[in-house]
């Protein structure tokens, strides 16, 4: 959101609800109107409970005026109604995960109260949400991965443009200390019980950042060797960024942000061989891939990753990382938006 402002220093900001205290300064500095959602109770911290309720909420929204609007989102943000003359392009972080690819995983995680209601209302959700992909003139894809799920979901072709990575605010790293780094969401799909059996079994150190809904299990999955910091300061993430030996990255991300990180702090990345770690871990270069979700295969990659260790050279993995800046962000998506102007005009 930050560097789309940046591009469009004039525009406003269309949201379900908004906490301007935990808002940066750019984006307080524009416009930002909130639906009815936000005036239900506990919106702030409930949001997503109100799902029901988003597409009625959008379709509410009076966009007439705009000659471009951008449609950022993981949800049915592409929902809107805009006018004939206005060009709207939506940068699609995924189709919702929770409605399509991963609808039974999120089914099962939840109650047998919230499942049956997902039973009720998915169904519908997804009519409408298929129906409001024709409201898009074109479609901007974060990664390769979500450029497939909304060829499948959709029906539609896609652009693709990787998202923004501050990669400047990482330094590069000795990589002196013995530790491996899991960092990030701990959140079921992201797998990071995959890392703690693996290093549980190699009796290796890995160290663990991030907070989220498995970090209670998790810590009590964890060996001698795994240590779990929970969330930290940005400083200490940077710190592990530097000094450790490599990040696991076990999860399959749409995009994943995270590798990138590692790699403009000049250290490999051991991922998961599925998602969007295809676009941006180059095996044998800034890391390499395990195919199969499991301890063992991890195990065996991080063997394979220590038997290679010094062919991983941190200048070729921080130019790797430059490629992903928010510099080449702006001016992908800028010089996209500019051509489809053009195209929409002429049409």
């Amino acid at each position: 959101m930050e560097e789309l402002c940046e591009l469009y220093p004039q525009a406003d900001i269309y949201t379900h609800v908004a906490a301007p205290e935990m808002l940066s300064q750019k984006l307080r500095n524009h416009p930002i109107k909130t639906t009815f959602i936000s005036q239900l109770p506990a919106a702030k911290r409930m949001y997503q409970k109100y799902l029901p309720l988003m597409p009625r909420a959008l379709e509410e929204l009076d966009l007439r005026g705009y000659d471009l609007v951008i449609s950022s989102e993981s949800g049915p943000a592409k929902g809107v109604i805009t006018e004939p003359k206005t060009l709207h392009v939506c940068y699609c972080h995924t189709p919702m995960r929770y409605m399509w690819n991963m609808y039974h995983d999120y089914k099962r995680a939840t109650g047998p109260l919230t499942g049956f209601a997902m039973s009720l209302f998915m169904h519908r959700m997804r009519l409408w949400d298929y129906a409001s992909a024709a409201r898009v003139d074109y479609f901007v894809a974060n990664s390769s991965t979500v450029a497939e799920r909304i060829r499948k979901y959709y029906r539609r072709e896609s652009e693709i443009i990787h998202p923004p990575v501050n990669v400047d605010a990482f330094g590069q790293g000795t990589g002196t200390g013995e530790f491996y780094l899991l960092c990030g969401e701990l959140a079921g799909y992201k797998r990071a019980d995959i890392a703690i059996e693996a290093f549980n079994n190699m009796k290796k150190p890995l160290v663990v950042i991030g907070s989220g809904e498995q970090l209670k299990l998790l810590k009590q999955m964890a060996g001698p060797t795994v240590q779990i910091l929970g969330s930290q300061p940005f400083e200490v993430l940077k710190d592990h960024y530097a000094r450790c030996r490599a990040l696991i990255f076990p999860g399959e991300e749409d995009f994943g942000i995270v590798p990138l990180e590692a790699m403009a702090s000049g250290r490999p990345v051991i991922a998961y061989g599925r998602g969007g770690a295809l676009d941006t871990v180059v095996p044998n270069r800034t890391g390499l891939f395990f195919d199969n979700q499991t301890a063992n295969a991890l195990i065996e990659t991080v063997h394979r990753f220590e038997e290679q260790e010094g062919a991983f050279n941190p200048e070729h993995l921080i130019a790797h990382a430059q490629s992903f800046s928010s510099e080449v962000f702006r001016e992908k998506f800028g010089r996209f938006i500019e051509n489809r102007i053009e195209q929409h005009h002429r049409t």
